[in-house]
């Protein structure tokens, strides 16, 4: 197995949404915004060579909105998921199965293209199959008022219509039915039932965190996004799993921070805190 990042490109989002609760004097430490109180993240992704396997976590943004929407979130960078696909030798043809951890336009919006011959939304990655649950599927094909416009029907829906679409069954807390050497722990409190996947990767388990935790900025646990539907149980399944992650030295990826790529998390009196920053070709 072979371990690669894509950075997709980066946008920008209001700090105070990103931080919820927390003082900007306190968040401003960490994530500097600029004179409009905007933070810079990276939309990041992982490529995952297992065996006759390509698999891709995660897809970015995409480039199919509008430019009015696109006007809303300031993306920027030279970085791109094909030109970074492309440095790897790869084509997105090459894709075998798109892991979404959840169906938020920036993670997901990569999945479909607009097919301009036709005048309609189709895969981008035409012969993967996509990864999704049910639960989280009808949470966003149903979606309530404060996440709907994360929700983009045509990022979903083609995904379905195209045949492509497989479920990973939600048993529990844990799963290990579609991937050998990858678990997924189901989370939450940021959307319902988002897919964490942990890969296990040279005797040590790697960590997608998406949008569990977005950047080191946010492990301190009061440190939850105002994005989040259900904040207090972020809280614990926060707590919960950094406490697991600083006992067994896990590596967590970190698909939004826009400076580091990859941490783990050490024990200290003040509960778990950032230890090392590292890339993911370190490891």
């Amino acid at each position: 197995m072979k371990l690669h990042s894509l950075n997709t490109g980066y946008f920008k989002l209001d700090g105070g949404a990103m931080f919820g609760v927390v003082p900007k004097s306190l968040w401003s430490r960490t994530n500097q915004p600029d004179d409009n109180n905007l933070c810079t993240w990276a939309m990041r992704s992982l490529l995952i060579e297992d065996g006759d396997r390509l698999i891709l976590v995660d897809t970015g943004i995409g480039n199919k909105q509008t430019e009015k929407f696109f006007s809303h979130y300031y993306l920027h960078g030279d970085d791109s998921l094909d030109g970074n696909l492309k440095k790897l030798g790869y084509h997105r043809d090459d894709i075998t199965d798109v892991f979404l951890t959840h169906l938020h336009f920036d993670h997901c919006g990569g999945a479909i293209e607009f097919d301009s011959s036709k005048n309609a939304f189709r895969p981008a990655f035409k012969k993967a199959t996509f990864w999704s649950n049910e639960n989280h599927w009808k949470w966003a094909t149903q979606p309530n008022p404060r996440e709907k416009a994360s929700f983009l029907k045509e990022n979903i829906l083609p995904i379905q219509e195209s045949g492509q679409l497989k479920w990973i069954d939600v048993n529990g807390n844990r799963t290990k039915n579609a991937f050998q050497d990858i678990d997924v722990f189901f989370a939450d409190g940021h959307t319902d039932k988002q897919m964490i996947p942990i890969i296990n990767y040279k005797g040590k388990k790697v960590v997608f965190m998406a949008d569990l935790l977005p950047s080191t900025g946010h492990i301190p646990l009061p440190y939850v996004m105002g994005y989040d539907t259900r904040p207090l149980l972020t809280l614990t399944e926060k707590e919960s799993f950094l406490n697991e992650a600083a006992d067994n030295n896990y590596v967590l990826f970190l698909e939004h921070d826009s400076v580091n790529e990859c941490c783990n998390v050490i024990h200290t009196e003040k509960g778990v805190r950032l230890g090392e920053t590292f890339s993911l070709s370190e490891i």
